[in-house]
């Protein structure tokens, strides 16, 4: 259930916090008197404090558990995070994910979580950040765009190579993209992550699993300041989960996607990255952000791009 780490203080490597690592059951399953709508994987710190909370949405046909490794990455730095299984099968619209998001938003915003937590280890819904892989970023976007009203407000948005389709001119509804640079009406700070190998193929048979025309690149150009977007040049759209990912799905994301050589490397990458960009937008300290822009912290992965929008 809990997981012991500790290291150094750079972002891309673990922080000083321990990490705890837990499931709870949604309203079918669990005997909670006020369950999550939704099965939830809650990533955490076990020491004493209050810390800010991150909702992490996982890829298209995923488990929140592939992401086990990032969420704790992300927790050691003094954040809580909380990863739901959105679904087990689903069609091409994205409207129930949409909806299931702003309906555990709001169940947040009842303040049940602490039942969840060791007691001395405090939610701040004040400061609250939304992040989502792949098919989960289109969904992360798409509700901080308000295609569903929430009462908690997000601080800030994180898309880890999120995809909006197969294709241009063929979005899963909703879609997100309105291919006009800087439409995303956004009242957050924006991060756009996305891996060089996303939009290659890993084989004839299979289409690109961030095709261009849909991918990281398309929302970050519609997205206005504050922003910026990092690409890991030589990694695959999914070497951010798990080393070991089990049964049929964990293995078939070794076998559909062009990967890069290992997962550690990008998986530190956009710990680090998303910790930095977090403690910037949400707890108001920008070192590492500006440090990683500035190369003076280097990260595990070589970088295609790194570009910035920011206010003046």
């Amino acid at each position: 259930m809990s997981s012991l780490i500790t290291s150094t203080t750079n972002v891309f490597g673990f922080g000083s916090y321990t990490t705890m690592l837990q499931k709870v059951d949604s309203a079918s399953s669990s005997s909670l008197p006020d369950p999550p709508p939704k099965p939830l994987l809650i990533a955490s710190p076990s020491e004493t404090g209050q810390f800010p909370l991150l909702i992490f949405l996982h890829g298209y046909l995923l488990y929140n558990s592939f992401y086990s490794q990032l969420l704790q990455h992300v927790a050691s730095h003094g954040f809580i995070v909380i990863a739901p299984q959105l679904y087990t099968v689903a069609g091409p619209d994205t409207t129930g994910e949409i909806k299931s998001t702003a309906t555990i938003t709001d169940w947040l915003s009842k303040g049940v979580l602490q039942a969840l937590l060791p007691s001395d280890v405090q939610p701040n819904l004040s400061k609250l950040g939304l992040a989502g892989h792949s098919r989960g970023g289109k969904v992360a976007f798409a509700l901080a765009l308000q295609k569903a009203v929430t009462t908690l407000k997000f601080s800030a948005l994180i898309g880890v190579d999120p995809v909006d389709g197969m294709d241009k001119g063929k979005q899963t509804p909703p879609p997100v993209l309105t291919y006009v640079p800087h439409s995303f009406n956004l009242d957050m700070a924006v991060m756009v992550i996305g891996s060089g190998l996303g939009e290659v193929k890993k084989n004839p048979l299979f289409p690109p699993c961030a095709p261009k025309g849909v991918n990281h690149e398309d929302f970050f150009k519609e997205c206005r300041k504050p922003a910026c977007h990092f690409v890991a040049k030589d990694y695959g759209h999914l070497d951010m989960l798990d080393d070991d990912t089990k049964g049929i799905r964990g293995r078939s994301s070794y076998c559909l996607c062009k990967n890069g050589k290992a997962r550690e490397p990008m998986r530190s990458f956009v710990g680090g990255v998303v910790v930095a960009f977090l403690k910037a937008y949400l707890n108001g300290d920008n070192t590492d952000l500006i440090a990683i822009k500035d190369g003076h912290e280097t990260a595990p992965v070589d970088l295609k791009t790194v570009n910035f929008l920011f206010d003046t």
